[in-house]
């Protein structure tokens, strides 16, 4: 997400641009919180606006409603274009109005705290940012195709920070009258060419960033008619996101548990750490708000918990209990996230097309939906490189290790083909459907697993493993990938590797698991999973209660 990282610093430790935006705040918009803070990045001092709920996808609307204001102003036709990247918004102008666009762009740069930089042809010197407010920063720009006016924007703890790839890039179209049309100086996700006489029309943000959700209204934005069009890939059916969760401190929950007689056969599934909770969720749906902003519902599949810091009142998060979805009551309570992963299809409102996660689980960076489906509707695999043996199950499994291989049976079974990889720990894909047809499909061992209360070796796991190979093998489902990171906290290293992923911040996603941890070693990783949870995502979502005061 943070496109123009911060030096790299210690895990949850202040970054040097906190320390320069204390010593050096350059303006102010109230009595507690500057309006703009000087930053280090990438090695150079910045002047950036802080907002208190920034987001990735505020951070392009906000530039988009600078440039366009500007033009606007001054009389000046544009028309957004389609890019080829999802962040970075951009904007059409006649050649024949070029001069009227620069001279109205160098005015906003002298009120507006923002940098300028050549686009296209590209510049010698990759990334080149001049402070717009100086005037021969614009004499190199007069013959150019494309330019960018870049504002960085953070929020108030200044560790996200958004820059460059957030800029708006300006580009200007040459008129060919024999042909009637606008050419685009490079190419963008539609078309070269638009017509020369065309009328504006107003084009839903979805139409111009596949970040935008087509289920959310957003401010249209003025476009040609060529760009309101739907691309084959395009994704227009919601999406929503299920998560199961479970607070292992709740006293009523371990007295629930306690009476429950089951027998767990490894000690994996026996080990409290399972049911830790470190507020993983909280942060997980931080990481949604930032960097999944087409997500239309979030549902919390729980035993009749709920975190203390929940707030549900923005209308698209619901609580789900286990006897809401459960088709056989007597089958509850259950302690098996197996069992309750089969019933996950009978929520009640969900969409067909939805991505599951365990609350330790991160979206690390934007994603477009694309990442996880096709616009046909077929969903998206990712496949682990650890290999599952050959052969019967055996007491040296794990237990993932076993129910794949319960898995494989079934696949071997209806289609002849033998698995032998799990997935890697991303958000799955899934559609309601087919695991509505896979409890068709394999009755007798779906509803073993619905009433197995523990994690048990003759489970399947459908989340994991079984939905994206039936998937696969009956058409719907194709392999994809992601840039994937997965910690283990019970490793010697773990705060240098989450420095470094805080640093580079370069993961698509990323897992943060643990299952053989002691409880001192529990103690210990929270004094450095927690500060860089909070560095991570330091932008609270909708979905937490603000404390006053």
């Amino acid at each position: 997400m943070n496109n123009t990282p911060v030096v790299p610093q210690r895990a949850g430790a202040p970054s040097r641009a906190a320390d320069a935006a204390r010593s050096a705040p350059v303006g102010s918009a109230g009595p507690d919180l500057p309006a703009l803070r000087e930053v280090l990045v990438d090695g150079g001092r910045r002047t950036a606006h802080v907002h208190a709920d920034l987001t990735p996808i505020l951070g392009r609307r906000l530039n988009v409603d600078a440039v366009s204001g500007a033009l606007d102003e001054h009389g000046v036709d544009y028309f957004l274009v389609r890019g080829m990247d999802d962040r970075t918004p951009v904007i059409g102008v006649s050649e024949v109005d070029r001069l009227a666009a620069l001279s109205a762009l160098e005015k906003l740069g002298g009120v507006e705290t923002c940098y300028v930089s050549q686009v296209l042809p590209r510049p010698p010197i990759v990334g080149g940012l001049t402070d717009a407010s100086e005037a021969p920063a614009w004499t190199e720009l007069y013959a150019a195709q494309a330019i960018k006016l870049t504002w960085f924007r953070a929020d108030p703890t200044l560790k996200l920070i958004l820059g460059p790839a957030y800029g708006c890039e300006i580009e200007f179209w040459k008129p060919d009258r024999a042909a009637g049309l606008l050419r685009s100086p490079r190419p963008n996700r539609m078309m070269r060419a638009v017509a020369l006489d065309g009328t504006p029309v107003q084009v839903d943000e979805h139409r111009l960033t596949r970040l935008a959700s087509p289920a959310k209204w957003h401010p249209p934005r003025r476009s040609r008619a060529e760009f309101d069009r739907l691309l084959p890939d395009d994704i227009d059916f919601p999406i929503d996101v299920v998560y199961t969760w479970v607070d292992g401190a709740d006293p009523q929950w371990q007295q629930r548990r306690a009476g429950v007689r089951g027998e767990s056969l490894h000690a994996e599934a026996a080990s409290e750490s399972r049911y830790i909770n470190r507020d993983e969720l909280k942060f997980s749906l931080r990481s949604l708000h930032l960097n999944a902003p087409w997500v239309r519902n979030i549902y919390i599949v729980t035993d009749h918990q709920r975190p203390a810091w929940l707030d549900l009142s923005a209308g698209n998060i619901f609580l789900v209990n286990h006897d809401e979805i459960f088709a056989a009551p007597d089958a509850l309570p259950t302690f098996n996230s197996c069992a309750i992963e089969s019933q996950l299809h009978r929520i009640d409102g969900l969409a067909e097309h939805f991505l599951y996660l365990n609350d330790d689980m991160f979206f690390g960076r934007p994603l477009a939906p694309q990442t996880f489906f096709l616009a046909n509707g077929n969903t998206k695999f990712f496949l682990s490189q650890n290999r599952i043996p050959l052969g019967e199950k055996t007491e040296l499994d794990s237990p993932v290790d076993a129910m794949i291989k319960n898995n494989r049976a079934l696949i071997e079974k209806r289609f002849g083909r033998t698995l032998t990889q799990g997935s890697q720990h991303v958000p799955y894909p899934l559609r309601r459907s087919i695991l509505a047809e896979i409890e068709r499909e394999f009755p007798v061992e779906h509803e073993a697993t619905m009433r197995s209360r523990f994690r048990s070796a003759d489970d399947l796991t459908i989340t994991y493993s079984l939905h994206h190979y039936y998937a696969f093998l009956t058409g719907r489902a194709l392999p994809g990938r992601v840039n994937y990171g997965y910690v283990q906290l019970a490793v010697p290293d773990l705060e240098a590797r989450l420095r470094r992923a805080e640093a580079r911040r370069d993961w698509d996603t990323f897992c943060i698991n643990d299952a053989y941890s002691t409880f001192a070693q529990l103690q210990h990783q929270m004094t450095i999973l927690e500060p860089f949870m909070e560095a991570y995502f330091p932008v609270p979502s909708p979905y937490e209660l603000r404390i006053s005061g």
